[in-house]
């Protein structure tokens, strides 16, 4: 019998398999299923599933809530350690008097204190404020944010952080995390939400990917034609038609060794066209991050290859 039937069949039990009684207990603290006839212990890992509690906002979800919130690697110390609300109530819900308030003030201040002991988590705290800031202003959702942790606190034990500045290796972490999720965002992009210049980027990211040894792969135009065309409010006629574009010029080996920011930039100039929905080459290099020249090189030779009828 496998584990799961396993399972089942206890889950379904009602009678003890020994004495046949039906006087049976789940003792929650020890985890087992026990008989109180003839003392059968039936199971020893009973998992207490609890009540099916339902909540209709997250005022109610909170409230009802048993366990804390889950472990994540975007906190220094990994959401592990307590923390003390903002809020000025107690576990009740109820008001904390003001008598009491300058106490949990000072109490408050010194667990911020307590958390960061040393010089090293200072300086995890600092990167993963600096990646949780930078991951929010380009919309990132949170598994790319709990991989570029990840990536972050790999290169702090590989010593990689020594001559570099936090932002730079946070800004290649999420960069890598991004290309390893396929959510790809440019250099161009990610250097909007930081100092440091999208050189820089590349060439840290570049370090990290050969010391880390990350297992990424080239990124392809396909990846940013939805991104791309959402951001020029073009329809989804177009978006499969600069697919289908993608798709010949790969056939007929066009696209080799080209830009793949620079490639699907000029699919989507050239589907709009054809679905007659027009955008400008300034436009939709302003998306793309890149210029205009790209745009048109890329354009004129996928139209000439690919006989599309569109003008040259």
């Amino acid at each position: 019998m496998g584990e799961k039937d396993k399972r089942k069949w206890i889950d379904e039990i009602t009678r003890c398999p020994e004495c046949g009684s039906t006087h049976l207990v789940r003792d929650y603290e020890r985890g087992e299923l026990v008989c109180m006839d003839c003392g059968l212990v039936i199971d020893e890992s009973y998992i207490d599933q609890g009540p099916e509690w339902r909540a209709f906002d997250s005022e109610q979800r909170d409230s009802r809530t048993r366990t804390g919130a889950p472990m994540t690697y975007t906190i220094h110390d990994k959401g592990l350690s307590t923390e003390i609300s903002w809020k000025n109530k107690d576990s009740y819900g109820k008001n904390i008097p003001t008598r009491s308030r300058a106490q949990l003030y000072r109490l408050r201040k010194w667990q911020k204190r307590i958390r960061v002991s040393n010089s090293a988590e200072r300086n995890l705290s600092q990167a993963l404020q600096e990646l949780e800031r930078m991951s929010s202003n380009l919309g990132l959702p949170k598994d790319v944010r709990e991989t570029a942790a990840v990536i972050y606190r790999k290169a702090v034990k590989e010593n990689m952080i020594r001559g570099r500045s936090i932002e730079g290796v946070v800004a290649a972490s999420i960069y890598a995390a991004c290309r390893m999720l396929g959510i790809p965002r440019t250099l161009e992009e990610i250097s909007t939400v930081t100092r440091i210049k999208k050189r820089e980027i590349g060439r840290v990211y570049r370090i990290m990917s050969r010391t880390l040894k990350l297992n990424i792969y080239p990124t392809k135009p396909e990846d940013y034609i939805d991104r791309f065309c959402s951001k020029l409010k073009l329809s989804g006629e177009v978006k499969k038609k600069a697919y289908e574009i993608i798709k010949m010029a790969r056939e007929r080996d066009i696209i080799s060794g080209r830009g793949p920011t620079g490639v699907a930039a000029a699919a989507i100039y050239i589907a709009a066209i054809l679905m007659g929905e027009r955008r400008t080459q300034r436009e939709v290099a302003e998306v793309a991050g890149v210029t205009e020249v790209t745009i048109r090189n890329r354009y004129k030779e996928l139209a000439e290859k690919l006989n599309l009828p569109v003008e040259v």
